[in-house]
């Protein structure tokens, strides 16, 4: 892709104290950093948890105000009430609808992605009108560590899960994530580097030959374990000669980048982010 202009973005190291990275820790840091982007770029009006948490009162509220309307006797003036907030209510939902219905689907195929490749080696979400224009870039390597195994049935959220993401949300807001925000509705696209053998289209495309706009300076984060030498080197850059005997050969292991299907499109909404 052509651009120019940039200089090579140095990744923030980030030493985690296991020996290894499953799929269930990797969904859980992805999605919070997906929420984590959507929110400090103000494209949610809150946290991702307190949106679904809206969503899902709302549904209640409206099955419930169904009910009461249809079985219970009352006067005109308050049947108007109840008719108002439904569909209020009924606004709301429509309003968040879309939003958390792609969020699932997103959840649904990351699941999936890291139930079948235990061994994903990097995540990048990507802000903007299209990956090839983004507005900000956020690169996540992983170096997996030993004995990696995949997990395909327990997705629970553990508190080693919870100790990470709040771990790389801090090292994100250190480095400036979310200081230079664009107060308009965009789209979040993310994309896996995974072996190029995994095929599940309905939720990935191949992007084999990837590359984003050189101008954009991403933020870059690798993921390491303890006692783990294994060096990564950026999507857009290319090792140093001293780096070189470190770097596993991409060719070799044939990973290529797959993008996700579900395209989150944020709300328009008026945020102000604090740290």
């Amino acid at each position: 892709m052509e651009g120019s202009g940039s200089s090579e973005m140095e990744f923030a190291d980030l030493e985690i104290s296991s020996d290894s990275i499953d799929g269930s820790v990797m969904f859980h840091l992805v999605i919070d950093i997906l929420g984590f982007v959507l929110f400090m770029h103000q494209q949610i009006p809150s946290i991702l948890q307190d949106v679904s948490l809206e969503f899902d009162a709302l549904n209640t509220e409206y099955k419930e105000l169904e009910v009461i309307l249809a079985q219970t006797e009352m006067k005109a003036s308050q049947r108007r009430v109840e008719m108002g907030r439904k569909r209020q209510v009924k606004h709301g939902i429509r309003r968040l609808e879309k939003l958390m219905k792609t969020v699932a689907s997103t959840q649904s195929a990351l699941q999936m992605i890291f139930s079948e490749i235990p061994h994903v080696e990097a995540v990048v979400l990507v802000l903007g009108a299209s990956p090839i224009r983004p507005r900000h870039v956020y690169e996540l390597c992983f170096s997996h560590g030993q004995n990696v195994v995949s997990d395909a049935c327990d997705f629970t959220r553990s508190k080693a899960a919870e100790g990470i993401s709040r771990k790389v949300i801090r090292t994100l807001v250190s480095k400036g994530a979310g200081s230079d925000s664009y107060a308009g509705p965009s789209k979040l696209f993310l994309l896996v580097k995974a072996p190029s053998s995994f095929n599940m289209p309905l939720h990935f495309l191949p992007k084999r030959d990837f590359r984003y706009n050189k101008k954009i300076v991403p933020l870059r984060l690798r993921i390491k374990c303890r006692n783990q030498d294994r060096v990564f080197h950026p999507l857009n850059c290319v090792p140093s000669p001293a780096d070189t005997n470190n770097i596993p050969d991409p060719n070799s292991n044939d990973f290529i980048w797959f993008q996700c299907r579900h395209v989150i499109k944020g709300l328009a909404c008026k945020t102000s982010p604090e740290e």
